[in-house]
């Protein structure tokens, strides 16, 4: 099998759990990964890349590894230094993060390696070689907790995931079921209004994953209104547990989440981020989607709940074989 060199910043959120997946699911594919952890930007710092190069070197002199890589990956930055460890290179981009920079080295990959359609079509408008291979979440579903027909929108510490337009909906609805908000402290606002009775606003961090998974698994409704996403985990992991997902209706959220398996809301075009369009959610949309959720029928309910769950599986399965056969096409 081959040797896989991937080339991240971990930084200890959303790309650490991009490398550590995509690590897991090259391993199971029978490959060999090794993993370079770069700075965010790293073109002033070339000798980290000629210290990895000469490791590499002394390792193949004494018959302990290849004189290159057979791949290399880089995940959402390009870091040049790097590539020459490789004999072919491909790059996985995340496009809301995908700066001016990174875009002027595209063409030094030998293909782009797409987690959605939206991406997969940016890039092959551009003449680039492309491959779709999606990308897989963790499955985040426990047996034995009991669901409420509550909401949960997991903000964490991200600004993109219309968390504070939610809340003041929420607000403005007094009748409606609860909704559960867990933000960082990071990102809130310090002098927001008072909680409603059915408003539960955490600000924390919480470090113990179980408090999350039961958190995912204890509501039957998930709240995603993203602007913008590279994969959309938070969205995926909630369709694991089988939830109902309320997500933008705008790609790629709603390559997601399909009105068999979850429901959209509509949203308008409010600007651009690198090479990805933001979406806002239209308030009123927002408002007869709660609303549909909330009156939904058990049996509704679960049927979209375990549509959601079927698409995750199937998700999860397919992803291993589009790898695959990106990988083989590389080498």
């Amino acid at each position: 099998m081959a040797s896989i060199h991937l080339i991240a910043w971990n930084n200890g959120r959303g790309l650490s759990h991009d490398i550590r997946l995509l690590d897991a699911a090259l391993r199971d594919l029978g490959h060999t990964v090794t993993i370079t952890a770069v700075p965010r930007r790293s073109r002033g710092l070339p000798w980290r890349a000629w210290a990895a190069a000469l490791r590499m070197h002394a390792r193949w002199l004494t018959g302990r590894g290849p004189r290159r890589h057979d791949l290399g990956i880089t995940l959402e930055h390009v870091h040049t230094a790097y590539l020459p460890l490789a004999r072919r290179n491909a790059f996985i981009p995340n496009p809301e993060w995908l700066s001016r920079r990174d875009r002027r080295h595209l063409r030094r990959f030998d293909a782009i390696l797409c987690k959605t359609a939206i991406a997969r079509d940016t890039f092959a408008a551009q003449g680039l070689p492309v491959h779709l291979i999606g990308f897989q979440s963790i499955d985040c579903r426990r047996e034995g907790v009991v669901r409420d027909r509550t909401f949960l929108h997991l903000a964490g510490a991200s600004r993109m995931k219309g968390t504070e337009r939610l809340l003041d909906v929420w607000r403005r609805h007094p009748e409606w079921p609860t909704l559960h908000v867990l933000q960082a402290p990071s990102t809130a606002i310090p002098d927001r209004p008072a909680a409603a009775a059915n408003l539960d606003h955490r600000v924390t961090y919480v470090d113990d994953i179980e408090t999350i998974r039961r958190l995912q698994n204890a509501h039957a409704f998930h709240v995603c209104l993203s602007e913008a996403e590279g994969w959309g985990h938070y969205i995926v992991e909630a369709m694991s547990c089988g939830a109902v997902v309320l997500t933008t209706d705008a790609a790629p959220m709603n390559e997601l989440v399909r009105p068999d398996r979850g429901l959209l809301v509509a949203a308008h075009e409010c600007g651009t981020l690198n090479l990805s369009a933001l979406w806002r959610f239209d308030e009123a949309a927002l408002e007869a989607c709660v609303e549909h959720a909330a009156g939904m029928s058990d049996d509704e309910l679960r049927r979209l709940g375990d549509a959601a769950r079927a698409w995750y599986a199937s998700n999860q399965a397919g992803f291993t074989e589009r790898l695959r056969g990106a990988v083989d096409a590389l080498l």
